[in-house]
């Protein structure tokens, strides 16, 4: 427990919601989105899974342009 009290949360904490908000905005984007480069539920693991970097890669690559 003493290892938590040193975490600087201050720091931390804005990334944490920065990260749930881009990952939310990246599945609701995905749910209305018609066509994605490659199928719809290996974008949805790689958001989940892959955190920040997933949800960015998913805005950049996933989605299709029309």
């Amino acid at each position: 427990m003493e290892e938590l009290a040193k975490v600087p949360w201050a720091v931390i904490a804005p990334l944490i919601v920065v990260q749930l908000i881009l990952m939310i905005v990246a599945l609701v984007d995905l749910r209305k989105i018609h066509a994605t480069n490659g199928p719809k539920i290996l974008w949805v693991f790689i958001i989940i899974f892959a955190n920040l970097i997933g949800s960015i890669a998913y805005f950049i690559v996933g989605r299709r342009q029309s």
